[in-house]
This record gives structure tokens, sequence and C-alpha cells, in this order.
């Protein structure tokens, strides 16, 4: 199984920090943000990673994170998602680096610290097919995609909306089998002129192949200034209880 860390983007709502430098290299607590979800990587057993970037700062990427050996892993990859487009475009980037592998796919500004996110993946890399999201509950779901659930299996999947059918959001992290590059070509734009990755879910849905795990432990989307902030705050909370093993 391969690893894909989504670093691409324009950052915007960070800004101006994001003119520096990409905003998976800003800090979080005692490290730059993308060490986080490369950790996890490795943490699940992942020993290939590719690291899709946005063309401004793919040297200061390569700069950083160098070969990947003091994360753990064996190889570390990169490819530039030169404009904008959505999740799912910037995934179809790694087609030819996934080679009909499974793949585990991460956006760079997703943080999780502690829970099941290793054991989910050893399990779907081994077992299952189709297509797998870690779903978290939130307070505020019309900002998040949200999962209505019946009989323990997922039956709706909808983007921000207006009157939430429940609380259960998808997180940035997606297990995916080898079908996923094949479902991307099935995609339109958006409204918004972008590749959808809740589309892209809609149709493992559809397929009846999209399973779910429910995300132990704290989760938080980083890309904005008071989840940035918050952000820190757990990870030095994970720090003070369980050093993060990250080699200097």
């Amino acid at each position: 199984m391969k690893g894909i860390i989504l670093a691409g983007g324009n950052g915007t709502r960070l800004m101006p920090l994001t003119a520096v430098t990409n905003k998976s290299l800003l800090p979080v607590y005692d490290r730059p943000m993308i060490y986080y979800p490369l950790q996890m990587m490795a943490e699940a057993g992942i020993e290939e990673v590719l690291v899709v970037t946005g063309g401004a700062n793919c040297g200061e990427m390569m700069r950083v994170l160098k070969d990947g050996n003091q994360f753990g892993l064996s190889r570390l990859y990169f490819t530039v998602q030169e404009k904008a487009g959505g999740i799912s475009q910037a995934l179809a980037l790694a087609e030819q680096f996934a080679h009909g592998e499974k793949t585990f796919v991460v956006l760079g500004d997703n943080l999780v610290f502690g829970g099941n996110v290793a054991g989910a993946v050893r399990e779907f890399a081994k077992y299952s097919e189709g297509a797998k999201v870690f779903l978290k509950r939130v307070p505020d779901p019309e900002r998040f995609g949200i999962v209505g659930i019946s009989d323990g299996r997922i039956e709706s999947i909808e983007e921000k909306p207006k009157a939430p059918q429940s609380n259960l959001a998808v997180t940035g992290l997606y297990l995916y089998d080898a079908t996923v590059f094949d479902k991307i070509r099935q995609l339109k734009p958006s409204a918004r002129g972008e590749l959808e990755v809740t589309d892209l879910n809609r149709l493992y849905l559809d397929d009846g192949q999209l399973g779910f795990a429910m995300l132990d432990g704290q989760w938080i989307d980083a890309g904005t200034f008071d989840s940035l902030a918050e952000a820190s705050e757990m990870a030095q909370q994970a720090a003070d209880t369980v050093p993060l093993a990250v080699a200097a």
C-alpha cells in the first residue's frame, strides 16, 4: 500500500503566511505541519509516500523533507500540482506512483493525535476493497462533508449541507483501492470548477463500496488561523503525553 499527501492548493485562508511558504510547511508546535501526516503514514506501515505540492514551493518542500528517511520511510517522492483544481484532481497526479496498489490519502493540513488510524489502514490493506473514509463527530457539521448512516452503512454523503442530517464529518483521510483513478476520470468539475472528493466518494457509495471508520483521538483541519493555533495546542499536549517520534 502506498501513501499520498496532498499539500498543494493556494492556502488563501492563511494569507499572508502562505505568501511566505506552503501551508503544510507552517509550524505546528515544534515542527512543520506536514511532519504529522508523514509520521502517521510511517506508523501505519506505509513505506513509500508521494507528496503532491504546489509549484511555487516545491523546492522548499524537497529541502525540508529530503528523502523521508527521518520519518522511517524507505522512499519519498514529489510531484507538482500546477494549478489548484480540487482534491480529486490532485489525487489523479498520483496514478503512476500508485501503480495499481491501494492508497492511503491524507490532506496535508489534517492532523490526528492518538486514535486508531494505523490499525484501520493495515486492515484495509489486507482485507478490503472499494474505499473507506474516516469520520469524526463535529459541533459545526455545515462546514464539512457530512454522511448519513443507517444500519451501520453510509447511505448518503453531502458537501457542506445547510441542513445537516448528522454531525458525522468526513475527515481528510481516505483509503482507496486501485479503481480510484478510473473513477476520477468519470468526474465532472463542480460549480467552483474543481474535481471534488465528495463526488469521488459518492461514486464508491453508488457502487456499494464506501465503508467508514470512526476516528478516535483528536482531529483538526488546520487551515485557518484559529485552527492552526489550536493544532499547536493539541500537538503540545500530545508531545507531553507521548513524544512524537521524528528523528532529528
